[in-house]
């Protein structure tokens, strides 16, 4: 439990009736709003962080009977018809990092405010010191302000990763002032602050990383990059469940949200936006890491199949299925693996890996009731390859054939992909761009396609097999290449 003093309660003394009526309570970790004080937060259950919070005092003007305010303030500049908006300082510029771009929607804004959230370790600070450093070589002046690594430790990383340049600043600081002081001096186009909940401002109460402090220095960070026209990128911590640390507005308040992911024990390492004021909202962009740093995959076909050598699919093996997914307007073909095996337990289990675990037992139920198969004594494990995650429903069909395959321990063709949404009553629903994702199939060596009814014409080279339910895809799965 927190030694800290506990915060006076609106009916202490101390407190008039008019003055405890008007204080608000909120916690300084999750945000949480209350009524009266308690010791420990019902949403987060810490202890000690619960205080006082006193509303600003409403403006006493009111607007007159012609709708004309009594006090006028200064305005930044005179309202103008918006055909005579200038439009060439808000263009894009590239950051040199093309999977970046891609992303991006053509490169960062002048002025643009983008969080980029990830797990520890994932090479969110490599990625964006490799940003910067593109950047000092383009002519624009990078600043790096780091709260959590010394000014020898980014040496030490950008010389092991070719990121040193004469226009590239550095320095570590934990304080907004400091941090303000250095950008006034420095005057860069890219400001790079790694991270938000390292840095604390002396106008606003709580601990580095509460919901204040991260409130208060992410404004002061807006407003800085709005007056200077300087795109500003903030590293933002993630919490246990995957969202970004700190307060929802945070996410509100910035231009662009990017989602960095990846396994640990991967190299693969994709980045995608949740929000984009300037560009696509559903782009994903591939990255590989290395010993020598962070680099783009321009074509990532290939790294989620585990059955593709030299160019082609190799023999397939009983329980995989493939399909192809759809990332923004990049198609990505993919390999859905499945393991039926003989429960010992009096539930049996079900494990999900890089799928949603909800619909893959929604798929389950579909395969065992209309494909009827005896799946209610046996352990199910689904996958996919390469720590990629499909999350739209195409991948569906794949999902319930490789469970049927490993049922059967029959392997399905090597050359064969199947993409489309199983509803509950069986049947293969249409899906979008099926052309896109067969053209990028056939590009690999698939040559045969299960796909839904009205799926249009299929690309040069494969041949396509329209399914309109379960059980016909279950009769053609085996026989597509014969």
């Amino acid at each position: 439990m927190s030694s800290r003093p506990p915060v006076p309660r609106p009916n202490a003394p101390g407190l008039s009736g008019s003055r405890a009526a008007s204080v608000g309570f909120r916690c300084s970790g999750c945000g949480a709003e209350s009524v009266k004080w308690v010791g420990r937060c019902p949403r987060c259950n810490t202890w000690g962080t619960i205080e006082a919070q006193v509303p600003a005092v409403r403006s006493t003007h009111r607007a007159g009977a012609r709708g004309l305010a009594r006090a006028s303030a200064a305005v930044t500049a005179p309202a103008c018809p918006m055909s005579a908006v200038d439009i060439t300082t808000a263009r894009s510029r590239p950051t040199g990092v093309t999977e970046l771009d891609r992303v991006l929607g053509g490169g960062l804004v002048p002025g643009a405010v983008v969080l980029l959230a990830g797990e520890p370790g994932v090479g969110k600070s490599t990625l964006l010191l490799e940003v910067a450093a593109r950047s000092a070589a383009s002519g624009a002046r990078a600043l790096v302000v780091t709260g959590e690594e010394s000014t020898a430790q980014v040496r030490l990383r950008a010389g092991r990763t070719g990121a040193v340049h004469a226009d590239l600043w550095v320095a570590a600081e934990t304080d907004l002032e400091a941090l303000l002081t250095h950008v006034d001096e420095v005057r860069p186009e890219l400001l790079v602050v790694d991270s938000v909940q390292t840095i604390t401002t002396a106008t606003a109460d709580g601990a580095a990383g509460g919901v204040t402090q991260v409130r208060e220095v992410t404004a002061a960070l807006i407003r800085a990059a709005k007056a200077l026209n300087m795109a500003c990128v903030i590293v933002g911590h993630v919490t246990k469940d995957g969202t970004v640390a700190g307060p929802r507005l945070l996410e509100h308040l910035v231009d662009v949200v990017l989602h960095f992911e990846g396994e640990r024990h991967s190299s693969l390492r994709l980045v995608r936006a949740s929000k984009n004021r300037f560009g696509p909202s559903d782009e994903v962009g591939c990255f590989e890491m290395g010993d020598g740093g962070i680099r783009g995959i321009a074509d990532p076909s290939g790294l989620f199949l585990s059955r593709w050598h030299d160019g082609g699919p190799t023999e397939g093996v009983a329980g995989t299925c493939v399909t192809v997914t759809v990332e923004g307007r990049r198609p990505l073909v993919a390999e859905v693996q499945a393991l039926v095996a003989t429960s010992t337990a009096t539930v049996p289990r079900r494990a999900v890996s890089g799928l949603d675990s909800a619909r893959v037992a929604m798929i389950l139920a579909v395969v065992e009731r209309r494909g009827r198969l005896q799946l209610g004594r046996s352990d199910v494990y689904a996958a996919t390859v390469g720590g990629v995650r499909l999350a739209e429903p195409a991948a569906d069909l794949a999902v319930a054939l490789a469970t049927i395959s490993s049922v059967e321990d029959r392997p399905i063709p090597a050359n064969l992909v199947a993409v489309g949404e199983v509803g509950l009553a069986g049947e293969v629903r249409s899906v979008g761009a099926v052309r896109r994702r067969l053209t990028a199939a056939s590009r690999l060596g698939f040559r045969w396609a299960l796909v839904p009814p009205e799926a249009g014409p299929a690309p040069e080279g494969m041949t396509t097999i329209e399914v309109c339910d379960l059980n016909s895809a279950i009769r053609h799965m085996y026989g597509g290449n014969e």
